[in-house]
């Protein structure tokens, strides 16, 4: 072993408090035509060249150096003494010649090791920790090599370092780089190990999380992302830990809910799983409530609408419960939207409810700055003086003022605006600060309420990561008053520092970062700055008076009982099945085919021992199927089936089942006596094809005749000519294939003779004809002929022989008229191909249902619509169909009727992979074939403003005119004559009016992506005045490039005030005025999306939409699920 010399030094441990600063070139004095020479052996300037300085607080630095005297008497691994650094102990762990066991055997390989002692306190120990490997030569310091690295060391992870460290040749040579030293001289060497502790406030700081629990680690549990989730996942962890609003949500009855369409009652599961579970809760649950499919579960959606919609839909179902009130009473405050003149003593207000602020963050260096421009004023003056009624043209000013704020205040930074340049959308990553505390008393109104104080404290800060097309949503939540902060990020929560909560939340440019892993860059090189794509874009700020009632604790008494009982339930069926689960390779299936099972069975084979049709309930063909322990006895098995069955066990037998070559499970021999004593997992082996994974018997149970003082004598063990044999009925009649039952026939009878104990045993007249077959598989059911023996007809044991009764010609004939089969041989391949249809009407409404038929593939067209047409009592001729998209279950394409065209053909067109067995149906006016010469136009009809909307489909010549549709339109909309000659139609596309087309429009030239709406044209319009006009009325959300709703045309009347154009507005679109009074209206241009300009009371319409191109838009909320904002987004819609 070579000498290892510890060398002296000041200090092992630097002081935290007094962190080295790392040395730049920059900094040393030096002469221009002289290179700066470091001394490795020189602790201060080896800390401060070889360790980068982090954006972290410093806990403890300390070093250590290992003087190496005979390097090539070192073993193959080797340890240096174990030094401290802070509280944590640590050594060097060096490979002389290479770490052997990573492929670098002619390199050093060095590590520093973290040496756990046996008073370690816990096994979440751990330090963070940058460091470096030093190698110098002992005679000239400046002769050195190092490495540097930052890890995070614990008990799983106690040693990090550099498998190829240097190489080995080049540290021996003469020359090490540009000296005219070797690194490694005379066998010496000294390795250094430089260490610097940080301090994890978080308990994260580098970790992997591999091993992560948030609920060990933090007390609190997350939510798991669907797909794309994470939006709504940040909001619904902000609304939990409002704890007022979780109790609300709480008080609203949800007993009787439907738990697959009950929006309250899958949050109230959500809520109470994140107080009491121990690992990530779902919310598929909740998004299937919504009405979502998967599809939506990966599409993101805009996160402020998301929360109204929400809570619109919270706040209906709290009506007239104990949480009536408690949303309003949290979330609204109230702003008053004002015009005040300077001169004269007049004002024009309008006081509104909000349930978020929208900020602008452009141009605003903090919240404050947000806030002072929110309630800016506008000064109306020279061209632009207001009219005040009464007083003429004023100088006024013009604003908006807070008259409260309610209790609990979610700010929504306008992260994402549109761009007039880029004519689109974009995400303002500039720069904007918020405070742990605000002060909102000065943008209150003078006459606002200030009995109590208008702080505010920092609740939530929900951040997007990314830009506008895509991205990741999280949230900082400080959950309780006198709690810290922590990050709930999808599953995932941790905590967090004041400055993950500010500093990096704000937006604008990261601090400067260094070269390499943290290394100023050489050469006075400049790092670039990179702009955050991290920042808030919601802030939750609650009142500080009134944070004891909005965060109070919720109480067991506070959960609804039902939840809790439900969520135990499933809690103890989910152990019930990971038990199952666990000592499943105890146990093996047993599933046994008996006498009463095979009479219900209709189809082939001897049961349905696999898959049933979806939707079916238990059938009685179904087999009994145990779950039986792998080292029960048979004998225990045969007694358990027959006293189930009421029957002795002496009275059973049970006869293996073999899967033969043809894909036919059927009886082959008795289970052996020697088999009593054997366990099942034995008898499988034993006696079972292949050891499948469980096993099938048929149970025959003795026939009386054959039981002689209670003993069964079975005729197969008496005479070794009979075998067992099956019997099936093909009833012609009733259309049914079902087991009759099982007999003995000896091999030398003939087959013909069977058919004599048919007639008698099923009571027919002793002439009665019957026909036999043998069912050998799918496909392939053959005659028998009668006047050959069982053994001539290779019968065996366990075979199937189906009989058929001969009816006469004429019955058969209708029978057949009606879409029956009338042999044994059709209905078999009607099974072969049969398939089950769903069903669905294209317009659901009272009369059509959705349903199923079972047909074969082979049916053709007029086969398919006659069954169908006999279900729904309608003429065949009538009925049309619609193939389904079998990705999406959406209506797909019309089916064409013809002679060739079969149901196989409808399900299956164009040899698509993965065949629909879905059609959609719909029952027309009119035949099909009339239909061919027509065109069918889908007509919008608006009846009360633009609030009703009634889809009207009707059949019009093709070759003529909109005006032909006038009196279809009218006698489908029962309309009066004079009501009809009032009609007007216009087309629109992406929700705005496209044009509006005069009633001898050709029907062949309406495009197929137009809608045409009509309406009865207002009395207004009529009778519009000379200096009125009409202007186009479209409806948006936030941006008018995000369309919804039905346009509309509307009287501008000249000099009107918006307030009185809002009376008439609130007339012509049907509107409630609760609903109406949601609205925001703006006049932009229908060209292009530019910004809107909005109106307030005061305005006057026709001054401000003075261009020929001008639109007047209604911003409010789509709640129709229609609008697609971006590739990534679309509009929220909740259905449940």
């Amino acid at each position: 072993m070579a000498d290892l010399v510890e060398l002296e030094r000041p200090e092992s441990v630097h002081s935290a408090e007094e962190p080295r600063e790392p040395i730049a070139i920059e900094d040393v004095e030096t002469d221009v035509s002289e290179k700066k020479v470091f001394m490795a052996d020189d602790p201060e300037t080896m800390f401060g060249i070889t360790l980068p300085k982090l954006d972290q607080e410093t806990e403890a630095e300390g070093y250590y150096q290992w003087h190496i005297k005979t390097y090539r008497d070192l073993e193959e691994r080797i340890e240096g003494p174990v030094f401290e650094v802070g509280e944590h102990k640590w050594k060097i762990l060096l490979f002389p010649y290479g770490n052997k066991s990573a492929s670098a055997t002619d390199h050093l390989s060095a590590y520093v090791d973290y040496v756990r002692t046996p008073d370690t306190p816990s096994e979440n120990r751990h330090a963070c920790a940058v460091f470096s490997i030093v190698a110098h030569n002992v005679n000239d310091p400046s002769v050195y090599h190092s490495q540097h690295a930052r890890h995070r060391f614990s008990p799983q992870e106690n040693d990090w370092g550099f498998t190829r460290f240097v190489h080995l040749r080049s540290a021996f040579s003469e020359n090490w780089e540009d000296k005219d030293r070797p690194l490694v001289e005379n066998d010496e060497v000294v390795i250094s190990a430089y260490i610097r502790i940080f301090k994890d406030p978080t308990g994260v700081l580098w970790h992997n999380f591999s091993d992560y629990d948030s609920k060990k680690e933090t007390g609190y549990v997350g939510l798991k992302n669907q797909g794309a989730t994470c939006y709504m996942n940040s909001l619904l962890q902000s609304l939990y830990y409002t704890n007022y609003f979780r109790k609300a949500v709480y008080q609203i009855p949800t007993e009787n809910d439907d738990p697959h369409n009950s929006i309250t009652l899958a949050l109230q599961r959500i809520f109470y799983q994140l107080q009491t579970a121990d690992d990530a809760v779902g919310t598929l649950d909740l998004t299937k409530s919504f009405g979502w499919d998967s599809m939506d579960a990966f599409m993101q959606h805009d996160v402020q609408e998301f929360n109204r919609v929400l809570q619109d839909n919270l706040e209906g179902k709290m009506k007239n419960t104990r949480a009536d009130g408690a949303l309003n009473k949290l979330f609204v405050g109230k702003m008053k939207s004002y015009i005040k003149c300077v001169d004269v003593d007049y004002e024009s207000s309008r006081t509104e409810d909000f349930w978020d602020i929208q900020l602008n963050v452009k141009g605003m260096k903090n919240l404050q700055d947000s806030f002072k421009d929110y309630i800016q004023v506008e000064t109306l003056d020279g061209d632009n003086k207001y009219f005040a009624e009464g007083f003429g043209l004023q100088d006024a000013r013009k604003g908006v003022i807070f008259q409260s704020f309610p209790p609990v205040l979610h700010l929504q930074l306008k992260r994402f605006e549109y761009d007039m340049m880029r004519d689109a959308m974009v995400k303002i990553n500039d720069r904007h600060e918020f405070p742990l505390e605000i002060n909102l008393e000065p943008y209150l109104a003078e006459d606002a309420d200030r009995s109590q104080p208008h702080i505010y404290k920092l609740h939530g800060v929900l951040v997007h990561s990314g830009d506008l097309h895509g991205g990741h949503y999280y949230a900082l939540i400080k959950p309780e008053k006198e709690s810290g902060w922590f990050k709930y990020d999808d599953d995932r929560v941790v905590r967090a520092t004041l400055k993950e909560v500010l500093e990096e939340n704000f937006g604008g440019e990261a601090p400067p970062t260094t070269n390499g892993f943290g290394v100023r860059a050489p050469q006075f090189q400049k790092a670039n700055n990179l702009r955050r794509f991290m920042n808030a874009y919601m802030l939750v700020y609650v009142r500080e008076s009134m944070i004891d009632e909005v965060l109070a604790p919720i109480s067991e008494d506070d959960t609804p009982p039902h939840i809790k009982e439900q969520l135990e339930k499933e809690r103890i069926e989910l152990e019930r099945r990971r038990k199952e689960m666990e000592e499943r390779h105890l146990y093996m299936y047993a599933r046994v085919v008996h006498t009463n099972q095979y009479k219900n069975h209709q189809g082939f084979d001897m049961g349905r021992l696999e898959a049933t049709f979806p939707g079916d309930e238990v059938p009685a063909d179904e087999p009994i199927t145990m779950r039986i322990l792998k080292s029960m006895t048979f004998r225990d098995f045969r007694e358990q089936i027959a006293t189930e069955n009421g029957v002795a066990p002496g009275l059973v037998r049970f006869w293996m089942m073999v899967y033969r070559q043809n894909k036919t499970s059927r009886p082959d021999v008795p289970l052996p006596a020697a088999a009593e004593d054997m366990t099942m997992d034995q008898v499988r082996e034993k006696y079972f094809q292949h050891r499948t994974p469980d096993v099938k018997f048929f149970m025959e149970v003795a026939d009386p005749s054959f039981v002689v003082d209670g003993v069964a004598l079975w005729p197969n063990e008496q005479n070794d000519g009979n075998m067992l044999v099956f019997l099936k009925e093909f009833d012609t009649e009733a259309q049914t294939l079902k087991g009759a039952w099982y007999t003995y026939v000896n091999r030398m009878d003939k087959v013909g003779d069977i058919a004599t104990a048919i007639v008698s045993k099923k009571g027919w007249p002793s002439n009665t004809q019957v026909k036999l077959f043998e069912e050998i598989k799918p496909g392939m059911i053959e005659p028998i002929k009668p006047k050959q023996t069982y053994h001539q007809a290779e019968i065996q044991d366990g075979d199937i022989i189906c009989f058929q009764r001969t009816l006469p010609e004429k019955q058969l004939a209708d029978i057949q008229q009606s879409g029956g089969y009338i042999s044994a041989t059709e209905y078999y391949d009607f099974m072969v191909n049969r398939v089950r249809v769903t069903f669905k009407p294209m317009n659901i409404d009272d009369t059509q249902q959705e349903f199923y038929l079972d047909l074969s593939r082979k049916n053709p067209y007029f086969l398919v619509a006659s069954k169908v047409a006999e279900h729904l009592g309608v003429d065949a001729t009538h009925v049309r169909f619609t193939t389904s998209n079998s990705q999406t279950g959406q209506p797909k394409s019309t089916v064409k009727q013809g002679p060739g065209v079969t149901l196989q053909n409808m399900l299956q067109p164009y040899f698509v992979q993965n065949p629909s067995t879905q059609l959609f149906y719909e029952v027309l006016d009119v035949s099909l074939t009339e239909l061919e010469s027509k065109k069918s136009l889908k007509f919008h009809w608006l009846s009360e403003g633009v609030t009703k909307e009634e889809l009207v489909e009707i059949l019009v010549i093709k070759n003529g005119c909109l005006q032909d549709a006038v009196p279809l339109l009218a006698e489908k909309l029962k309309l009066s004559e004079d009501q009809a000659s009032r009609l007007r139609v216009y087309q629109v596309h992406n929700n705005k009016i496209y044009k509006t087309v005069e009633l001898t429009y050709p029907v062949a030239s309406v495009p197929d992506y137009i809608s045409l709406y009509v309406e009865e044209m207002p009395e207004e319009e009529i009778h519009i005045q000379p200096n009125d006009r009409k202007i186009p009325v479209f409806s948006f959300s936030k941006e008018p490039s995000r369309p919804h709703g039905h346009p509309f045309t509307f009287v501008i009347k000249q000099g009107e005030t918006f307030k009185e154009t809002k009376a008439r507005l609130l007339k012509r679109t049907g509107f409630k005025e609760k609903e109406f009074g949601k609205i925001k209206f703006a006049v932009v241009k229908q060209a292009s999306f530019s910004k809107p300009t909005y109106l307030e009371d005061d305005d006057v319409l026709s001054q401000v939409a003075d261009e020929q191109d001008d639109v007047l838009g209604m911003d409010h909320a789509d709640k129709t699920g229609r609008t697609r904002f971006s590739a990534f987004e679309r509009a929220f819609q909740i259905k449940g």
